[in-house]
Parts: C-alpha cells; sequence; structure tokens
C-alpha cells in the first residue's frame, strides 16, 4: 500500500502535531508514503471563490505529479481532500476544460490525464487496511473512552465528488474506526456542521458561538473526547475553545485530538511521539481513562 502523500499546510504549521503523529502511526498499518514536497497548497476553498480556475490549475499540477508516480495521492486534511476532490470531478467530467488546463501545465512539462485517484487518511484505513488491519495494529484497546466524531464540512459533501455513491461507507468512517479502536462512539447533530473557522476573522463572535455550541453538545452527550479528521477544525475547536467557553460563559474542556492521534493511543505510542503536549486542550483526562500519564 503505497501513496504520494499530501501532508497540506496546516500540518506543517499550525497543527505540526497532526503531521508528527501520522508519520508515527502509519508504518504500523503496513502503508508506505512518498511525500509530495513540491506541491502547493489546495485553495483551501478561499481562492476558488476568487479564481476557481486558478485553484484547479494549482490542483491539477499535484495531480500530475502523482500521476508521473502511478500513486493515488493521501490526504490527512478533510478541507483539501474536498477542494481536491470538486477540482478533479471538474476536471474528469469536461475534457475541454482539461486540456485548457493542461495548456497552462504544459509550461512547466507536466500533463494531467485524469487518471489520479484522491483518498483521505481515514477512507485508507477501510478500504485499503482494512478493519483487520487496524485491529492488528491496536495493542492497547481504548476500552471506556467516549469519543464524538467531528467530520466538519468538507468530507461529507458534496457527495457526488467525494465518491459516497461508490463507497457509502465513507459517510461513517470516523465513527467506525472509532468503534474498532476499541472506544465508543458518540453521536450528536452538529458532527457534519461546519466547525466556524471560515468566519473567523469576519465574525469572530459567531464562529466563537459554534465553536461552543459543537464541544458543549458533545459532552453534553457523554463525550469525553472529540476527534476530527481536519486540521482546520482542529484549530477552532482545540485552539478557540477557551475562548469560546469564556464568550458564552460555559465551562467546556473537551480535549479535541487528531484520528492519528487517537490511531497511535490505540496502538501503543506515548503522548510525546503523538504531540499531545501540543494540543491546548490538555488530553489529560482522555491518557487518564486509557491508563496512561501525560
Amino acid at each position: 500500500m503505497r501513496y504520494a502523500f499530501f501532508p497540506g499546510c496546516v500540518s506543517k504549521g499550525g497543527c505540526p502535531e497532526l503531521y508528527q503523529s501520522v508519520m508515527h502511526v502509519y508504518p504500523k498499518l503496513g502503508i508506505e508514503l512518498e511525500e509530495m514536497t513540491t506541491a502547493s497548497c489546495t485553495g483551501a476553498g478561499v481562492l476558488q471563490e476568487k479564481d476557481q480556475k486558478l485553484g484547479d490549475v494549482l490542483n491539477a499540477r499535484t495531480f500530475a505529479l502523482a500521476e508521473q508516480r502511478g500513486l493515488p495521492i493521501m490526504t490527512i486534511c478533510s478541507t483539501c481532500q474536498g477542494v481536491m476532490s470538486q477540482a478533479n470531478l471538474r476536471l474528469r467530467s469536461d475534457p475541454e476544460y482539461l486540456a485548457e488546463v493542461n495548456g497552462l501545465l504544459a509550461e512547466e512539462g507536466l500533463t494531467y490525464r485524469g487518471t489520479t485517484n484522491i483518498r483521505h487518511f481515514v477512507w485508507i484505513l477501510l478500504e485499503d487496511v482494512g478493519e483487520q488491519g487496524i485491529q492488528k495494529a491496536v495493542t492497547r484497546p481504548l476500552t471506556g473512552l467516549r469519543a464524538a466524531p467531528f467530520y466538519g464540512c468538507y468530507l461529507q459533501r458534496p457527495t457526488e465528488a467525494l465518491g459516497f455513491d461508490e463507497q457509502p461507507s465513507r459517510a461513517q468512517s470516523l465513527e467506525t474506526v472509532i468503534q474498532l479502536l476499541g472506544a465508543e462512539v458518540v453521536d450528536f447533530p452538529g458532527k457534519s456542521q461546519c466547525c466556524g473557522l471560515p468566519i473567523l476573522t469576519i465574525n469572530e463572535k459567531n464562529s466563537l458561538m459554534m465553536v461552543a455550541n459543537h464541544t458543549s453538545e458533545a459532552k453534553t452527550h457523554g463525550a469525553d473526547v472529540m476527534v476530527t479528521p481536519c486540521p482546520l477544525c482542529h484549530l477552532n475547536l482545540d485552539g478557540m475553545q477557551a475562548k469560546a467557553a469564556h464568550q458564552q460563559s460555559a465551562s467546556i474542556n473537551l480535549p479535541v485530538l487528531h484520528l492519528p492521534q487517537l490511531l497511535g493511543l490505540a496502538m501503543g505510542l506515548d503522548s510525546k511521539s503523538l504531540g499531545l503536549h501540543r494540543n491546548l486542550v490538555s488530553p489529560g483526562s482522555v491518557l487518564g481513562k486509557v491508563g496512561m500519564e501525560f
């Protein structure tokens, strides 16, 4: 199982613990990675609002680089996955548009033929590693831990771009992985809603209210921890949680883990290897639940 690894910007910037944790986790799953060190940002949907073609050219360049290697792309960011999937759908479904984009890529000696498959780490876990492969890697089952999944926007819609027709199990992929690790899934209505990060700089009050609502709701439903496959969601749900709680005059204190951090705990990795000291809401209570020291 070999992939062209697209870590995205945030795992190398605002959430370096995500990159650190996935680099410790993937070898235990039989996965091999070739990191795409020359790939560009996807545009995160923001660039596309201003210039969709520019965003598609940047992503087509990344697809072409992976195509040259003959490898599918693995992402660890829901936003990257969503933006890349939508770009790939547009390119594959319109030959004239693909030819136009390739005309621009030709300046760098690149051509995209439309064959690259892009998949998030959580999908690869279930579709390639498989349930037995995941369970085989678990050495410390997360028994007694109650985990609330938080997908955010881009890993749930639009379903056509994300391949839900061919792989309907993707809609519940995070819940399935949580269960395979031995934890209990805590379902709550806000799991596939926006985390609030896109409006943080233009409407901080509403953004913080969204953070408070999601984390409080998950905790009210009994969650010990929230788990997200998106570092941008993590930035808001973890990084802004204290400020959100203050704004709402509430006490929340719900740890938020990246998916590879949760995997690493179940695989017996220590907190330092998983970068848990970088999480702003202390995960000490989570470690206590699984018999670890922080």
